[in-house]
């Protein structure tokens, strides 16, 4: 094996015992520290595989402190602590960690979490390294390629955006003090779909005047780095410009990466995501190992839009698309940010070999995912089989998965092949995962580890190449810390985890997702339902949809076989499905409270200032507060700019 293992641990006998089972399983103990500072020192020196690391060390820096260094060093790392609070919990995960062992551990566990590490870290280093190789790749055959500058922007927008995802991506050259001066900006609008933003539509949506953005971007240098959370919320508090973007695309974390063309010159990227920890130092280090290609071919970009075009926008990708990917995404309809980054994560994780676990609720369409990927994988042309584990009888679901032969059991006739026998080189789809038994997870875990298995009542062993998907509505964590649900399987199949969001958190969908049903069952039963009326729309807003599209799938056709005329006038939900949230609350004569009081003052004036909320006769000047608290106020409060405007 000759592993190398760092132990961090400040009780001796602890850290005694640990490297006795270290070295009898075959690592090598490069040494043990007690201290930050000792650690650090010996990681430089012995440059170990992993790292186990004690929470509480001796000094004021803590293995947190430790944990967040290593990362920054790709070392991989497993927290070891005897009480992990929630608020500790918190910190670590932020520093990326491999695993947690909560003592006391045993052996065993140890032993499995050392193996799963060191598959995962392996796993990620090829990982990085082709992603690097792709994007170069890609980008590099992008300048070979001849086109007109807005095919040139999609282009670049749908190939970073993989590797880099953004919901809004702003391109300005250094020397311009005007935000978009020979640059422009891009917002995502589906997938492969971006809306081109340049001067006149961005001084239009914003507000802003070119003074107003010379004055900001004079007194404010775009500092390169990653922002999420709070470090952005600070950061557009004390530029204008950036304060605004926020607020109109609800943008809550940012990349900037300043890129140096060939010319000596520098063009700023700045990447911005709706999701509060958008973006990591592994995106930074991916964008900065392709400069050269980048650089050179948004340069090319830049130097391509004709001085007629500066103040017009444009539509990239295919407007046919009705909110949704290409073909091969098996009916995922959406066009939320939430949905398109699932599109992203297949389109990441499909043409690589490694596991994925799908994470969601019971109908948000676990299955349609694991089949894109399955078919846009080099594995698309082999079978893709496709198991339910929570359908199986705990009795059979040995001879289900891995075959049996002649005899094995009463009833057995015949040699049978398994599901995995089978699924040999192509890919298997384990559905509901986290309800297989605990000693099947044994026998599983096997498969995956030695990509081999022996039929019930056989003794030869049989080799396969299959690629493992799996899902789950269940909390897996959960399972683990209960016990029903195996650690180290855990981690085998986590390499790639989706989290497929609920519908309720993507009601923007919900029409896109309608218009499909009732396409599909128009045809189905030979109806003719083309319009919802403002009455069915308000019922799809109001519900909440606790079975997610399947749901709402299973209301349209009941709602098309009820529907006599073209107009679809009541949704057809179910009552045992309709939570009593969903019932309008009755009127009630209580005292408003401040909360209250106060998002109807706020609404009421940003609809009498038309949304506008800085400047002169701004909802700011009339509330007599700065426009940034009121920005922080919108945003806090869930309004929309955008609501107010017309």
């Amino acid at each position: 094996m000759n592993r190398k293992v760092l132990i961090v641990e400040d009780e001796s006998m602890i850290a005694y015992d640990l490297e006795l089972t270290l070295s009898k399983a075959g690592y090598i103990v490069t040494g043990t520290a007690d201290s930050y500072a000792g650690a650090l020192s010996m990681v430089r020196l012995e440059n170990p595989d992993i790292v186990l690391v004690d929470i509480f060390l001796k000094g004021s820096l803590t293995g947190i402190d430790l944990g967040e260094k290593l990362s920054a060093l790709h070392v991989p790392f497993i927290y070891l602590s005897a009480n992990f609070q929630e608020s500790i919990l918190e910190k670590a995960r932020s520093t990326f960690p491999y695993g947690f062992l909560v003592k006391p551990f045993r052996e065993e566990e140890l032993l499995a979490m050392m193996d799963v590490i060191l598959y995962r870290h392996q796993n990620g280093n090829e990982s990085r390294y082709r992603q690097e190789k792709e994007l170069e790749g890609i980008l590099l055959q992008l300048l070979e390629e001849e086109g007109d500058w807005i095919s040139k922007v999609e282009k670049i927008a749908s190939s970073i955006q993989p590797y880099v995802p953004f919901d809004c991506l702003a391109i300005r050259p250094d020397h311009q003090t005007e935000f978009l001066a020979n640059g422009l900006m891009l917002i995502r609008s589906g997938f492969n779909k971006y809306k081109v933003v340049q001067e006149k539509e961005f001084h239009g949506l914003t507000g802003l005047t070119n003074a107003d953005v010379a004055n900001q971007l004079r007194n404010h240098i775009v500092e390169p780095g990653i922002f999420n959370d709070h470090d952005f919320d600070k950061l557009a508090a004390r530029c204008r410009v950036r304060s605004v973007l926020s607020t109109l695309f609800d943008l809550r974390s940012s990349l900037h990466l300043p890129i140096f063309t060939a010319r000596g010159s520098i063009i700023h990227l700045l990447f911005f995501s709706r999701k509060s920890d958008g973006y990591t130092i592994e995106h930074q280090k991916l964008l900065s190992l392709v400069n050269q290609p980048l650089s050179t071919l948004t340069e090319q970009m830049i130097l391509a839009i004709p001085e007629s075009e500066r103040t017009k926008t444009a539509e990239t990708g295919d407007n046919a698309q009705k909110g949704s990917g290409p073909g091969f995404f098996h009916g995922i309809i959406g066009n939320s940010h939430k949905i398109l980054e699932v599109f992203d994560h297949i389109g990441i994780v499909a043409p690589l070999d490694a596991s994925v676990l799908i994470l969601g609720e019971s109908g948000t369409g676990k299955e349609m995912i694991a089949r894109s990927i399955h078919e846009l994988s080099p594995r698309r042309n082999q079978p893709l089989i496709i198991i339910n584990c929570a359908s199986l009888p705990g009795n059979l679901i040995e001879s289900e998965l891995f075959g049996h032969e002649k005899g094995a059991f009463t009833g057995a006739l015949e040699r049978r092949k398994g599901k995995f026998e089978v699924a040999d080189k192509g890919t298997i789809f384990l559905d509901e995962i986290g309800e297989m038994p605990i000693d099947m997870q044994v026998k599983l875990l096997r498969v995956l580890q030695e990509r081999e298995f022996e039929r019930l009542g056989g003794n030869q062993l049989i080799k396969v190449d299959v690629r493992i998907i799996a899902a789950t509505n269940r909390d897996l964590e959960r399972a683990v810390r209960e016990g029903k649900f195996r650690l180290d399987l855990y981690y085998r199949l986590c390499v790639y985890p989706i989290v497929v969001p609920a519908l309720r958190d993507r009601k923007g969908d919900l029409l896109l997702l309608t218009d499909y049903f009732l396409e599909k069952f128009n045809r189905k039963f030979g109806r003719q339902v083309t319009e919802l009326s403002s009455g069915a729309r308000r019922q799809l807003e109001a519900h909440s949809w606790p079975g997610n599209v399947r749901e709402l799938e299973n209301c349209i056709e009941r709602s098309v076989l009820q529907t006599r005329g073209n107009v679809l006038e009541n949704i057809s939900i179910s009552f045992i499905s309709s939570p009593e949230k969903d019932k309008p609350a009755p009127e009630q004569k209580t005292e408003q409270s401040i909360e209250d009081a106060m998002r109807d003052h706020i609404i009421a004036v940003l609809k009498k200032c038309k949304g506008k909320i800085s400047g002169p006769g701004g909802a700011a000047e009339y509330l007599k507060m700065p426009a940034t608290t009121l920005h922080s106020k919108v945003k806090k409060l869930g309004l929309k700019k955008y609501t107010f405007t017309s």
